[in-house]
């Protein structure tokens, strides 16, 4: 039997407008859940109002508008923004864990990335450790921290230089592999996950993509995706790297946060720590990601030049 409570039940997105966030919102509205946006651009929330959310205006690092935007709620998604530093992250996941006690949120999705085992030197990965910490020591709180791989969308940065030097250059180690996963798998998993809320205490999984792939793999595969069969990786020194992320227009300190990532993921300190399974396994290959994602923005972007 389905308690009114439950089927009355508000769900609370952070970062609705964003990769993960859309794709939750989206899955519940469109199974009728009374469902609360929050977000800074009252703009990009509208799509969801017209599908009947509320929208709900607020900064993640404002621990009194979260406690009024998670009030009543049954549950809620939970991430950090992407990194502008360290200090900016402990702030955030701050806020975020204020506001789950004092509205005494019951249950809870909290987006985090695997190697968050690890309590520092990962780059942006340490803050989701602490987040994770944080949000864990809150009693009354039933939170699923879902782990997941390095996003496959992270290669989209790498079209300019392919147009324009005809290679793929990064800081990352040319056969290691490791789990890539697409944003939208992530979300399909954490949409299910909040609709079952078949968790409770503090718990952790790992979403580790379709199959893990090295940098050199990848490359193969994008090279055939847009049809450049000589599309070769490059590994590039990290310093090389700092400075083309420096060019990108990103300041010195939050360049040298994803630099330490890099060189925690060469040095084997950020990797997943479940054995593969059916569980944390998502649907979506490389190759599929290629011709639905990469070769539309490749070919978008050769176009609009």
């Amino acid at each position: 039997m389905i308690s009114p409570d439950a089927l009355n039940a508000t769900y609370v997105i952070l970062g609705a407008s964003g990769n993960t966030g859309s794709i939750i919102a989206d899955s519940l509205l469109s199974k009728g859940k009374k469902v609360r946006v929050v977000g800074r651009d009252a703009e990009r929330l509208q799509r969801f109002v017209r599908q009947g959310a509320e929208a709900f205006m607020g900064e993640v690092s404002d621990a009194a508008a979260l406690t009024k935007a998670f009030s009543g709620a049954r549950a809620a998604y939970l991430m950090l923004p992407p990194i502008t530093s360290r200090e900016d992250q402990e702030r955030e996941s701050d806020a975020i864990a204020k506001a789950v006690t004092e509205s005494g949120l019951p249950y809870a999705v909290h987006l985090s990335s695997y190697g968050a085992h690890v309590p520092e030197g990962t780059g942006p990965v340490t803050g989701l450790h602490s987040s994770e910490q944080k949000l864990n020591a809150i009693g009354g709180l039933n939170v699923l921290h879902l782990r997941a791989a390095y996003f496959m969308e992270n290669n989209l940065a790498a079209i300019s230089m392919i147009q324009e030097m005809g290679i793929f250059g990064h800081a990352l180690l040319p056969d290691q592999k490791m789990p890539m996963i697409v944003t939208r798998d992530v979300g399909d998993y954490g949409a299910k996950r909040l609709l079952d809320l078949n968790f409770s205490g503090k718990q952790t999984c790992e979403l580790l993509g379709e199959r893990d792939l090295s940098m050199a793999e990848a490359t193969a595969i994008i090279a055939r995706g847009i049809g450049k069969p000589d599309l070769r990786y490059v590994q590039f020194p990290y310093d090389k790297v700092q400075e083309v992320l420096e060019q990108m227009g990103m300041p010195p300190k939050k360049a040298a946060v994803y630099i330490e990532m890099f060189q925690a993921i060469n040095g084997g300190v950020l990797a997943a720590q479940e054995p593969r399974s059916r569980e944390n396994t998502t649907p979506t290959s490389f190759e599929q990601f290629v011709q639905d994602v990469f070769a539309p923005a490749y070919h978008g972007k050769a176009r609009a030049a």
